[in-house]
């Protein structure tokens, strides 16, 4: 059952955040002018195979639509969501093959 998570961003971390049960998924970003790099996604054991790297990934995707920045998406899980739904490429630079 996939939940509605409320998505964080903490910008002092550098991260965009679930608070799920006492632990916390996130995905690290570096920001640079209006580009945004997505480095790293990570999901407590406890929180595995519930959708919600899928789901966390999908909000930010929606926050930096909505901030109107350039996606650079070096995080695997990212490249491999963007890969799954096509209509997010829009987001990424121009001239990054996601594979």
């Amino acid at each position: 059952m996939l939940m509605d998570y409320k998505l964080i961003d903490n910008t002092e971390a550098k991260q965009y955040e679930y608070h799920i049960d006492g632990v916390i998924a996130k995905i690290e970003y570096i920001k640079a002018k209006d580009k945004i790099y997505l480095t790293h996604t990570e999901v407590p054991k406890e929180l595995e195979g519930k959708g919600v790297a899928s789901s966390l990934v999908k909000q930010v995707l929606e926050d930096i639509e909505t901030k109107g920045l350039t996606l650079v998406p070096m995080c695997p899980f990212v490249a491999a969501y963007i890969k799954r739904h096509p209509e997010w490429k829009k987001l990424v630079l121009k001239g990054i093959n996601i594979a």
